[in-house]
């Protein structure tokens, strides 16, 4: 649908979420929220205030502290015609749900050759930046790209968060929703007040660039665009690409950007070992080394534990770090 000369609000992204879920239960009936305490609480961060009072506790169910039992009930739903949407009160909470994700959703399609689907929506805060404590700012994205028959969505924005979250609930097959929540209220945009959706597996081009390419998403996609602005200063012209979908990734969009410009750079908050931005590279040197005039550089968190409050600082990338790994790409 398209979005243009719609009537919009003013939103974070996290208003953008409980807009695009108000509008998906409207919509179809066969919406179900549930999680710890989305309810009459409406959820740790308010992503579903006021969804209880509107639809009733047969379609915004508060779940016992089970993870497992959340994510097991919800599949059992999805295949029988449901299209659960179940929270994740922080990411790093999911594990104990890790086993129902992969050895079933992920493959209830496939192992019943087809006659179930399993059209499963797993909404997560994820990332860090907010001192929260220990497992609650993990950037496990990767965990879940590696499982065929997931797909797996990272917004940036509160007018493409509304749109992916719609793509996703609308979906047939499972998507993990991660939402950064270090940008839940940080900023606002205009969010169109009707339903539309945001193609998933496609990649934005947040600025275009002819120098570096540098790819990104979620919560590092402002600080990227911020460090690209402050590098056109020093007449270094960077492209950024937001992913916006990790899975199926956008193969395309990395392959023709890297086309233009020959060098690149990939910022990601999770740890560097195993990260996407392996993924990335691999990419580039399958399908377009013959244009490649450098190494490309990885500017990520580091091979440790997450941090505790203060050094969240110095874990994240932010704009000097990331500058700093554009300029290596470009000046090697």
């Amino acid at each position: 649908m398209s979005t243009q000369d719609a009537d919009t609000q003013s939103l974070t992204l996290v208003q953008a979420v409980r807009d695009g879920l108000y509008g998906e239960m409207e919509r179809n009936e066969d919406v179900v929220v549930m999680g710890e305490d989305v309810g009459k609480n409406g959820g740790v961060f308010r992503a579903t205030q006021g969804l209880h009072e509107e639809f009733g506790d047969q379609r915004v169910i508060d779940t016992p502290l089970a993870e497992a039992g959340i994510v097991g009930t919800a599949i059992g739903m999805a295949a029988y015609g449901l299209r659960p949407v179940p929270e994740m009160q922080f990411s790093g909470f999911m594990y104990p749900a890790f086993d129902q994700i992969v050895s079933h959703a992920a493959r209830l399609r496939n192992r019943s050759r087809g006659r179930y689907n399993c059209p499963l929506t797993v909404r997560a805060p994820y990332g860090g930046g907010i001192r929260a404590p220990e497992h609650h700012s993990e950037s496990k994205e990767a965990f879940y790209v590696h499982e065929a028959g997931l797909k797996v969505v990272v917004p940036s924005t509160p007018k493409e968060t509304k749109g992916l979250l719609t793509a996703a609930i609308r979906d047939p097959d499972p998507v993990i929703f991660l939402e950064p929540k270090l940008i839940y209220r940080s900023f606002r945009e205009e969010v169109p007040d009707d339903p539309y959706t945001v193609e998933l597996g496609t990649a934005k081009t947040r600025r275009e660039g002819t120098d570096v390419s540098v790819f990104t998403w979620g919560a590092m996609a402002q600080p990227t665009v911020e460090a690209a602005e402050e590098l056109a200063e020093e007449g270094i012209d960077a492209e950024v690409i937001d992913l916006r979908t990790l899975s199926p990734m956008d193969t395309d969009a990395i392959v023709e950007s890297f086309k233009k410009t020959g060098r690149a750079a990939v910022v990601h908050e999770a740890p560097k070992t195993g990260g996407l931005a392996g993924e990335i590279i691999a990419t580039i040197q399958e399908e377009v080394l013959l244009y490649q005039e450098a190494p490309v550089t990885r500017v990520t968190g580091f091979d440790v534990p997450y941090p505790l409050y203060a050094l969240e600082d110095y874990y994240l990338p932010e704009p000097a770090r990331i500058k700093d790994g554009i300029r290596e790409a470009v000046e090697f």
